[in-house]
């Protein structure tokens, strides 16, 4: 994802839900905080904007752990 990385490593993280991280300031991000990724999505909910770019490539199974931790569908809070 660029400079954006997930991560359980940032002290931000707890209860293994990732926080999404600028590799360039260090900031983090939580699922529901409004970031804006790329001049091209505008300012979108974390989770939203993760979901986007995960749809537009494959991750590894340790990666795609991390998103699904971050942007849980519908169907897993029930």
């Amino acid at each position: 994802m660029g400079s954006w990385k997930l991560s359980t490593d940032h002290s931000q993280s707890s209860y293994g839900i990732p926080v999404l991280v600028h590799q360039g300031g260090g900031d983090a991000f939580g699922p529901d905080d409004i970031v804006q990724l790329f001049p091209s999505y505008g300012p979108l909910p974390a989770k939203t904007a993760v979901a986007r770019l995960a749809r537009t490539k494959q991750f590894s199974p340790a990666e795609q752990k991390l998103i699904d931790r971050f942007c849980p569908t519908a169907e897993e809070k029930k």
